[in-house]
C-alpha cells in the first residue's frame, strides 16, 4: 500500500494527470529541451500541487559520474599548527561524501613560499578538477589562480581569507575587517587614553597577506571612529624563526617604551607569548586561534584573549558546498561569515573549533 501511495504522488502520477509520458515529465524536472511551454507550465503546476521533490541522492548514485574535488591549503608547520583544524574538516567532509562517487584530492603549500603556492596551483589545474576549495595566503598569486579557474569554468570556494572583487562560488570564513574592529573594541576596555598599543604582524610575505592587513585595518578604524588617540606602533616581523622573532620584539620594546597591549594579527601569538614569558613584561596580549600552543599560554595567563573563528567548520562547509552545488545544483550561500569568538582561560576548555 505504501509503495502505491509513493508512486501516485511521484513522476507517474504527474504524467497521468498531465496526459504526457514519464519521459516528458523527466525532461521538465531536469530542465531539458524538447517540451512545449504550455506542457512545461502544466507539469510545473502539478509538481507544485503535489509537492513533488525528486530523489536527488538516488539520481546522483544512478548517474555513476565521478566528481573530483581539489583542496589547496597551507601545510601545518612547526611555526603554527593552525591548518591542522581545516585539514580535519576537509577529511571529515571527504569521508561523508566518498560513497557518492566523490574523489577528494588534497594539496598543500608552504605558507612562507609563494613559489610553493604557484607550483601547486599548476598541478591542480592540470588535473582538471570539478571544483576547488582554496585557503589563499598570497593575494596576487591567488587572484591569478582564481582567474584561471573562472576561465576554465571551475567553481571554487574560498575559506579563511576572501579575495577582493572575485567571483567565488562562496566565501566561508571570518569577516576580517570586523574581526580587527572587534579587537579594537576589546582593547578599549583594557586601556586608558594615551596607552601604547603594539600591532605585530608575523609572516615572511606580510605585504601579500591580505588577512593580516584587513585585521589591522579594522583595529585602526575602531580607534579612529571612537576618537581614541592611543599611540599605535606597528611591528612587521618577516623572519619567522624563534630567535629572529625574539630579537625583533626585544628591539621594539626597547625603542617604544611603555607598551600596554600587544595585538598579534595571526595564530603565531604563541611566539610573542614565549618572549613575554622570558622577559616578564607586564602587558596585555591578544592574538588569534584555538591552537594547543596558544591555549597553553592562555591558561598560564600570558595570553589574555584569543579571537577564534572555527577553521575546522570553515573547511568542512567549503567541501560540502562544492559537493551540493556540483552533485545537485544546490544554490550555495555566497558569503557565510563565521562567528567571532573571544576565548579566555576560563572558557577555553569548553570550546570546539
Amino acid at each position: 500500500m505504501k509503495k502505491r501511495v509513493t508512486e501516485l504522488t511521484g513522476v507517474k502520477e504527474i504524467a497521468r494527470r498531465a496526459n504526457v509520458s514519464i519521459a516528458t515529465v523527466d525532461r521538465v524536472i531536469h530542465n531539458r529541451k524538447g517540451v512545449s511551454a504550455e506542457t512545461k507550465e502544466k507539469i510545473n503546476k502539478l509538481i507544485d500541487e503535489l509537492n513533488y521533490k525528486p530523489n536527488l541522492l538516488a539520481q546522483r548514485l544512478a548517474s555513476r559520474k565521478i566528481l573530483r574535488l581539489a583542496t589547496l591549503i597551507p601545510e601545518s608547520s612547526k611555526e603554527t599548527s593552525f591548518w591542522d583544524a581545516p585539514l580535519k574538516g576537509i577529511e571529515q567532509a571527504g569521508s561523508e561524501i566518498e560513497q557518492f562517487g566523490i574523489v577528494l584530492d588534497k594539496y598543500f603549500y608552504d605558507q612562507n613560499s609563494i613559489d610553493s603556492f604557484v607550483k601547486q596551483t599548476k598541478v591542480i589545474l592540470e588535473s582538471k578538477p570539478d571544483g576547488i576549495l582554496l585557503g589563499p595566503s598570497f593575494i596576487d598569486e591567488s587572484v591569478i589562480f582564481t582567474d584561471k579557474c573562472q576561465e576554465l569554468n571551475i567553481p571554487y570556494v574560498l575559506m579563511d581569507s576572501d579575495l577582493p572583487n572575485k567571483s567565488s562560488l562562496s566565501y566561508i570564513g571570518p569577516n576580517l575587517y570586523h574581526s580587527g574592529y572587534m579587537g579594537g573594541h576589546l582593547i578599549s576596555y583594557l586601556t586608558k587614553e594615551g596607552d601604547k598599543l603594539l600591532i605585530v604582524n608575523i609572516s615572511k610575505e606580510i605585504d601579500n597577506q591580505h588577512h593580516l592587513l584587513k585585521k589591522e585595518e579594522g583595529l585602526r578604524a575602531y580607534f579612529k571612529d571612537h576618537n581614541r588617540t592611543g599611540n599605535i606602533v606597528k611591528l612587521d616581523i618577516k623572519e619567522v624563526a624563534d630567535e629572529a622573532i625574539e630579537q625583533s620584539l626585544s628591539k621594539a620594546f626597547n625603542e617604544s617604551g611603555d607598551i600596554k597591549v600587544v595585538f598579534v594579527t595571526n595564530s603565531r601569538v604563541s611566539k610573542v607569548a614565549r618572549f613575554i614569558e622570558k622577559t616578564k613584561h607586564d602587558i596585555i596580549l591578544i592574538g588569534y586561534d584555538f591552537l594547543t600552543e596558544n591555549v597553553d599560554y592562555l591558561k598560564k595567563g600570558i595570553i589574555d584573549f584569543l579571537i577564534c573563528q572555527k577553521p575546522k567548520q570553515q573547511a568542512y562547509r567549503g567541501v560540502m558546498s562544492l559537493y551540493q552545488h556540483l552533485a545537485f545544483g544546490t544554490t550555495v550561500e555566497k558569503i557565510h561569515f563565521m562567528p567571532i569568538d573571544i576565548l579566555t582561560k576560563e572558557n577555553a576548555d569548553f570550546y570546539r573549533n
